[in-house]
């Protein structure tokens, strides 16, 4: 009985050792080669490009006459206009440097009180008026890549029209010729391709003081001079031609 028993446990552990040599294991799954990974396209930023920007500008303007001013009044306005520029950027990440020039159509203007106008000598009545038709600026800049992101500073020079007027009646006159100042701000930009940008901007710029010609509006009063500073928020769309 004992050797019927062994040769059963004999027999069914050889038919068991059979059948699981006869089933399949299951799949294993792929292991990517060590070298995958995720592929990203790069962006180039080097090359030349223009485009289209628009923003709004707040800033202050004040008269001064034989040693009284009207003190700061506000001036405001949007303005729009043409890019053209020109990168230099080595790689997905690492410095950019550049340089950028821009000319936009101004609807700034701003005027002081009647009170503050009167006591530097204009007419009974009158408020002192600021304007601007055109604003142009040329920057150096500088930033640094994260791949489709750009963080830049820049700085330069700024070229623009003095208009003053006595409200009433309203009626505007070039002071000088275009005004020089400087002009310092940043950003961020977004490469959404190889040729395609869009920016956001602040810059800050100062035009100082200049004197009122004789025939002026401001001429008209003994010594006039008229000072302007702005702080500009823009965006804009830029098209690039990669080397």
């Amino acid at each position: 009985m004992k050797q019927i028993f062994v040769a059963a446990m004999l027999f069914i552990f050889g038919a068991g050792q059979v059948l699981a040599a006869d089933l399949e294991l299951p799949a294993r799954p792929p292991i990517p080669p060590s070298n995958y990974y995720p592929v990203t396209q790069p962006v180039n930023w080097s090359g030349v490009y223009f485009g289209i920007n628009g923003g709004y500008s707040v800033g202050n303007s004040a008269w001064s006459n034989a040693g009284v001013s009207t003190g700061n009044f506000g001036t405001e306005g949007a303005l729009v206009g043409g890019t053209l520029g020109v990168n230099y950027a080595d790689g997905l990440a690492g410095f950019l440097f550049g340089v950028e020039g821009d000319f936009d159509w101004s609807w700034l203007n701003g005027s002081s009180s009647v009170a503050a106008c009167v006591g530097i000598g204009a007419p009974a009545g009158s408020a002192c008026a600021t304007k601007s038709d055109w604003l142009i600026t040329g920057r150096a800049r500088v930033g640094y890549v994260f791949n489709n992101f750009l963080i830049f500073g820049t700085g330069g020079a700024a070229s623009t029209d003095f208009k003053v007027g006595l409200n009433p009646p309203g009626a505007f006159q070039s002071v000088t010729g275009p005004q020089l100042g400087w002009t310092a701000g940043g950003g961020i930009e977004y490469a959404f391709a190889n040729y395609l940008t869009a920016k956001l901007e602040y810059l800050y710029l100062d035009f100082g003081t200049t004197s009122c010609p004789s025939g002026t509006t401001c001429g008209t009063l003994t010594a006039a001079s008229v000072s302007r500073a702005e702080n500009i928020v823009r965006g804009g769309i830029n098209y690039k031609f990669t080397w």
